[in-house]
C-alpha cells in the first residue's frame, strides 16, 4: 500500500503545527520546511480545519494552529480521512469491478485484513506520538518565528 501525496502532506503539516504548537504558522512556512508545493498544501489546510484538527486565522499576521491537542489526535482517524480511496485492487470497487475470478477469490478478503491490520496499528498512536523527538524535529524544520525577528 502506497499512502497518497495528500496524506503525506497532511501529516507533515500536523508535524509541523505540532512541533512548533505555541504560535501561529503559515502555508508558506510549512511548505518552505518541507520543499513543497504551497498550492498543495491548501488543499491539505482546508480539508483539515474542515474535519475540526486545525483553527485558520485569516488576515496579517494569520495563519494555523492545531485545534486538538496532539494527544487527541488519532493518526488512524487522520489517515481515514485522506485514504478514501483504498482500494488495493480493483476487486474493492463493489460493482466496478472486472475481475473474472471474484467470485472464487481468496485474495480480496485476505487484502482487506491486511488494510484493516494497517489501520489497526495506525489508530494505536497519536499525534503526540510523532513529536516526541520534537527539539530534532525543529531543528530539522529549522523552526523560526520570522515574524518576531522581521519588525
Amino acid at each position: 500500500m502506497r499512502l497518497t501525496t495528500f496524506s503525506d502532506y497532511t501529516l507533515r503539516v500536523l508535524i509541523f503545527l505540532g512541533t512548533n504548537a505555541d504560535r501561529i504558522a503559515t502555508i508558506g512556512e510549512v511548505a518552505a520546511a518541507y520543499g513543497i508545493s504551497e498550492n498543495h498544501l491548501m488543499k491539505v489546510v482546508h480539508s483539515l480545519s474542515r474535519r475540526g484538527y486545525i483553527d485558520t486565522v485569516r488576515g496579517k499576521g494569520g495563519g494555523m494552529r492545531l485545534k486538538l491537542a496532539p494527544e487527541n489526535i488519532n493518526v488512524g482517524e487522520v489517515m481515514r480521512g485522506t485514504e478514501q480511496d483504498a482500494r488495493l485492487v480493483e476487486c474493492f470497487d463493489e460493482g466496478n469491478s472486472d475481475c473474472r475470478i471474484e467470485p472464487a477469490c481468496v485474495l480480496k478478503g485476505i487484502l482487506g485484513r491486511a488494510m484493516e491490520g494497517f489501520f489497526a496499528v495506525l489508530d494505536g498512536y497519536a499525534l503526540s506520538d510523532l513529536l516526541v523527538p520534537r527539539p530534532k524535529l525543529a531543528k530539522l524544520l529549522a523552526l523560526t518565528d520570522t515574524r518576531r525577528h522581521s519588525a
